[in-house]
């Protein structure tokens, strides 16, 4: 399986990213997907998960800014940042194939079992 992350950059506060991720080598339709990010020294926030039966969850630091979303056509899972703020800045990871325990959170990124390498987003003020 690989998941590859893209269109990370630099961008100003109040501006627009919109990051891609292609998965393959699962089956994309009935995987659940999920974002997450990371500032080095700090913990995993993960913020935005999509189910396979279309349930969307955002973190609240996130909500009614970031959008999450998929192309099955083209295995990829997007998320579009808008409002963008400092505290946005992080290594923006994609990840697939939820393996959590019934009724847990689809949020919860410890139970995606893969992984991308990142792609950085930079908000400056």
């Amino acid at each position: 399986v690989q998941v590859m992350e893209s269109g990370g950059g630099l961008v100003q506060a109040g501006g627009s990213l919109r990051l891609s991720c292609t998965v393959s080598g699962l089956n994309f339709e009935n995987s659940h997907l999920s974002w997450a990010r990371q500032v080095p020294g700090n913990g995993r926030e993960d913020v935005a998960c999509l189910g396979a039966d279309g349930i969307i969850t955002y973190a609240d630091s996130v909500k009614g800014r970031f959008t999450i979303s998929r192309d099955s056509a083209k295995n990829t899972v997007f998320l579009q940042m808008n409002s963008l703020k400092p505290e946005d800045t992080a290594m923006y990871f994609c990840a697939a194939h939820w393996s959590g325990a019934p009724g847990s959170s689809r949020l919860q990124g410890s139970s995606y079992k893969y992984w991308g390498q990142g792609t950085q987003v930079t908000v400056s003020s």
